[in-house]
């Protein structure tokens, strides 16, 4: 995507979120009927293996388990393939959605729905899991432009949102405000640092025949 593209599509995504939360939160007394149906349904589904894979998507994709395991693998991984702009990259975009989500909660304070399974902090909108996911997921994409990590990144986010809602953490409109913030945040940041992060990948290093050539003469 150009520069352009990629900014208006992640100011686009950021402001449709906030957008999103105003909606609900000023013109809603209680949570909209599509939440409350989603919240009834997906209840009615709590088979015990589906709440334990929720609750490992909960550790997972949760602020500690993004601070302490996902995040860091993800920017060890780039530094020891020497793609230390990737790693700043990744940095920068987790530390940007992440900071968005807790303005947002804080701007609107939602109320989560009553029947939570697990424990969560306040605000309830938007869903930091499902920005978390998002962050990586479109992260991946946009650093390896493949149909197969397209795919792969959309059925993580919609796992990770499917399982908020399961333990009824959330409701399903926090997880979509969640994917635009976390999507929006990496989108916005690529239009400024992409080009820089792909001239270290573009750059070759010099063949072995030339470095032994170099040793040589050095000799």
């Amino acid at each position: 995507m150009e520069r352009r593209t990629l900014l208006w599509w992640g100011t686009g995504s950021l402001l449709a979120a906030t957008a999103l939360g105003a909606l609900i939160v000023l013109g809603f007394a209680d949570a909209p009927a599509i939440d409350r149906w989603w919240n009834t349904a997906v209840a009615a589904q709590r088979a015990p293996w589906l709440v334990a894979f929720a609750h490992g998507m909960n550790f997972v994709g949760g602020s500690r388990g993004t601070i302490f395991i996902v995040g860091p693998l993800i920017i060890i991984a780039f530094v020891l393939a020497r793609r230390w702009r990737s790693a700043v990259f990744a940095a920068m975009a987790m530390l940007t959605s992440a900071g968005v989500v807790q303005v947002l909660k804080h701007i609107f304070g939602r109320a989560r729905p009553d029947d939570m399974l697990v424990m969560s902090d306040f605000g309830s909108f938007p869903s930091g899991h499902v920005a978390n996911a998002a962050t990586v997921a479109v992260l991946v994409w946009v650093l390896f432009p493949r149909m197969w990590t397209a795919i792969a990144a959309a059925l993580w986010v919609l796992a990770m949102a499917y399982s908020r809602t399961l333990l009824s953490v959330h409701w399903a409109t926090d997880t979509l405000g969640g994917a635009l913030v976390g999507a929006g945040a990496v989108l916005m940041l690529s239009a400024w640092l992409l080009p820089w992060v792909r001239q270290q990948d573009h750059a070759s290093p010099p063949a072995a025949g030339v470095t032994e050539t170099a040793r040589t003469e050095e000799l």
